[in-house]
């Protein structure tokens, strides 16, 4: 089977990405099934910032990029609830401060490694410190897990893998009551879905380990895509409500 490279990745992702939001906005008009089926989006946007920490120049500059989008997106979606609020529309979506968080904890893990004594000790106790915060974020009760098996396991998939399946058995246990009919539980299952996360699995399989398309273009498309869809859909869904 040919490998996708990074950029290849996440059109496939942000297409996804694109049927939840839309189910998320107009659930009446989208079938449910758009939601589980997304569910391998946020991981794998994870599993590329990882991949990416190993690849970027800049650990601290690329950081500080993300910081700076989550705090964009927040602002954005502060002054876009205002304006909307008459219908009460709003949007909460900030999956960036998610990644963000996350990349500050593998970030400061990282480099520890590099240090010794008191100061790499303190680097390991600050990461270890900001991983709660990370649970306050979108979806961070599973994301900031999952990026912590992906990073310590990067180098040892089989371990990731085994890693992932735990993480996804627990969600799946959590998430699980049965209901009445067979039917209302697998709905059920359908929304409180994030066990599903594990399909992003045949997606890490097939990553090339290169990042594809390589231009100012590709470098912001997502960072730009990603608020401004959200803020469209909350347009018009204000505007048709």
């Amino acid at each position: 089977m040919k490998k996708l490279n990074a950029f290849q990745l996440k059109n496939i992702a942000l297409i996804a990405m694109i049927m939840d939001h839309l189910y998320s906005f107009f659930s009446l008009a989208f079938p449910l099934w758009f939601h589980p089926f997304s569910r391998f989006v946020a991981p794998l946007f994870v599993f590329l910032m990882v991949e990416g920490l190993f690849h970027t120049r800049n650990k601290l500059k690329y950081n500080i990029r993300l910081f700076g989008w989550a705090i964009f997106m927040q602002a954005g979606d502060f002054i876009i609830g205002k304006i909307l609020i008459s219908k009460q529309v709003a949007i909460y979506n900030n999956i960036f401060m998610t990644l963000a968080v996350g990349l500050t904890v593998i970030n400061l893990f990282e480099h520890s490694k590099k240090n010794k004594g008191f100061k790499k000790l303190g680097l390991i106790i600050l990461a270890i410190l900001i991983i709660p915060l990370g649970f306050f974020t979108e979806g961070g009760i599973l994301m900031i897990p999952f990026t912590l098996i992906t990073y310590f396991f990067r180098e040892k998939r089989n371990r990731a893998i085994i890693g992932y399946v735990i993480l996804c058995v627990f969600f799946f246990i959590t998430s699980y009551a049965p209901y009445a009919t067979v039917s209302e539980t697998i709905d059920m299952l359908m929304i409180n879905s994030d066990f599903l996360f594990i399909t992003v699995v045949p997606f890490i399989f097939l990553y090339n380990g290169e990042r594809g398309l390589n231009t100012k273009f590709s470098k912001y498309f997502f960072y730009v895509f990603y608020p401004l869809h959200l803020w469209i859909l909350a347009i018009i869904k204000f505007a048709i409500k």
